[in-house]
């Protein structure tokens, strides 16, 4: 065998595979096998929950009827949102793999062509140990962006838009419609588009970066609103009032 090349390059392929099996496979499984493996529960993060009650504000009936009404203690009001919150998050994974959505999004941000900036950060192992990765949803292909940092992001109004119609948000786009996920509209999401909506703003809440991971340059006129309010509350902070506060009491008393 090894007088032939067909031979030697036959070793050679069986040797390069355990190699890789050994270091892509073997060697991650022995560095993180002390990384616990998350429940929906355990990933309800600060972020997630301000998202999620902000679903109740924004999409207040469907949110009444489809997921409930919070208890009005406040203890009670924030076991109830966490409880609800893991629920949504398992039946919008589900729904996210039902629908195929993992056919089109990523969900890995690689260390390669400046992904990074194009995304946020690179994604990093522990981010995939947790009930919602099992099976990993790396995805096959990138027809639309990588989803794992779209928490915050984008609103979830705007989200609900996009699924209800693309096109209305993003001309030319070939992803499809999912109106069954809405009662008629894209103001009423049903129990599954509100539960899509709080997988998707779920995705990439645990960083801390969020969701600030895309570079801001602030406009000349918010330039001007900031300057205008650090000024005045220089001002009031020094027992002086700002000087367009003084300028309408002046015209006040004339």
């Amino acid at each position: 065998m090894f007088e032939s090349k067909s031979g030697v390059l036959f070793i050679a392929g069986l040797l390069f595979f355990a190699i890789a099996f050994l270091s892509n496979a073997v060697l991650p499984a022995l560095m993180y096998q002390h990384l616990e493996e998350k429940t929906a529960e355990q990933l309800v993060n600060a972020n997630l929950r301000y998202q999620f009650e902000d679903l109740a504000q924004r999409f207040p009936e469907s949110f009444k009827e489809h997921i409930g009404t919070p208890p009005e203690e406040e203890e009670k009001a924030a076991e109830w949102y966490d409880e609800q919150c893991a629920d949504m998050l398992r039946l919008g994974r589900d729904i996210y793999v039902g629908e195929g959505c993992w056919h089109c999004h990523s969900q890995f941000v690689r260390p390669v062509s400046n992904e990074s900036e194009r995304f946020g950060p690179v994604a990093r192992s522990e981010e995939y140990q947790n009930e919602l990765q099992r099976p990993v949803l790396f995805g096959t292909r990138r027809v639309g962006p990588d989803l794992s940092r779209e928490s915050g992001r984008r609103s979830s109004d705007w989200h609900a838009v996009h699924f209800f119609k693309p096109t209305d948000l993003s001309p030319g786009s070939p992803m499809p419609e999912y109106p069954w996920f809405f009662d008629g509209d894209p103001a009423k999401p049903n129990r599954r588009g509100l539960a899509l909506l709080t997988y998707v703003q779920w995705l990439g809440s645990w960083l801390d970066s969020y969701p600030y991971y895309e570079d801001y340059e602030e406009s000349a006129i918010a330039q001007l609103e900031r300057r205008a309010d650090d000024e005045a509350r220089e001002a009031a902070t020094a027992g002086d009032e700002p000087e367009g506060e003084k300028a309408n009491e002046e015209l006040t008393d004339e």
